[in-house]
């Protein structure tokens, strides 16, 4: 079964090769037809410390490291600086 990968954005990256990614996804109400948005955040395994809060990044699933975290960043985009 290929593994899944999910794209989002970094919230905190406070922890120690952690990361907490949060996933918006768009659908249509089953009944009211209207597009509803919802979001989830996920921790995610940093190895490298890399990716800081605002920085676009690809997750995908992986064994569990830990208690929470059972994703890991495959690749990332840093935010552009002002």
């Amino acid at each position: 079964m290929p593994k899944r990968t999910l794209q989002g954005v970094v919230v905190s990256d406070k922890q120690a090769k952690t990361v907490v990614v949060r996933v918006d996804r768009r659908f249509a109400h089953a009944t009211m037809k209207k597009t509803i948005s919802r979001s989830k955040k996920y921790h995610a395994h940093d190895e490298t410390n890399e990716y800081s809060v605002g920085d676009k990044v690809w997750i995908e699933e992986r064994r569990p490291i830990s208690k929470l975290k059972t994703w890991e960043v495959i690749r990332g985009e840093k935010k552009q600086k002002v």
